[in-house]
């Protein structure tokens, strides 16, 4: 599912494309066996951040000319922006996910999306070490946990989650990894991303 405007390219076929950004985001997620309020399954925890414009997005950034792979530019920014070690965390091309072309204003863009679960004891420091980093306060306003959950009434939880305002394609990253990943069943997601859009 791509976002208006946001059209599926290849991997190999983007890095032809003149004229374009690379940007890399990665989604980090690990499997989490708490219970909200001891009742609700949590499941995953599934990580993304709340940016500098208000919106929310995963941890990632623009690939610089000099680096010498997508990878390497997504590990460079994971440094600044979560301040971790990230020897520990590495993205490597066997998380690739996807990729999706824009040419919307004011530039043209490869949005380049990575998935890697990690234990939860490596997120818990992915957490810790983020208000440390070079760019939180400033770039990065905090790390948020995505809900994936739908609480009683029908709204609370991950159909909320869902109305904030995200940058780029960023929700539909999110909902497409929750599919493919199969973190949700596709009847949960379903409801949850249709109660979004009625609250």
């Amino acid at each position: 599912m791509a976002e208006p405007g946001y059209r599926p390219v290849s991997r190999r076929d983007s890095r032809s494309l003149a004229g374009y950004k690379h940007a890399c985001h990665v989604m980090l997620y690990a499997t989490e066996p708490a219970k909200l309020f001891g009742k609700i399954p949590l499941r995953h925890a599934v990580l993304m951040q709340m940016r500098f414009d208000g919106k929310i997005g995963f941890p990632g950034g623009f690939v610089d000319p000099r680096d010498a792979s997508l990878e390497e530019g997504l590990n460079r920014e994971l440094g600044e922006e979560l301040g971790w070690d990230v020897k520990g965390l590495r993205i490597m091309e066997a998380d690739y996910f996807g990729s999706h072309a824009t040419e919307a204003l004011p530039q043209k863009v490869v949005a380049h999306f990575y998935t890697k679960r990690i234990s939860l004891e490596d997120l818990h420091k992915v957490e810790t070490c983020a208000v440390q980093a070079k760019d939180h306060g400033r770039e990065v306003l905090g790390i948020v946990r995505v809900p994936l959950y739908t609480l009683r009434d029908g709204f609370g939880g991950l159909p909320a989650f869902l109305t904030n305002t995200f940058i780029g394609n960023a929700k539909e990253q999110l909902v497409e990894a929750l599919r493919k990943l199969r973190l949700l069943s596709e009847s949960e997601l379903r409801t949850a991303v249709s109660a979004s859009r009625v609250g």
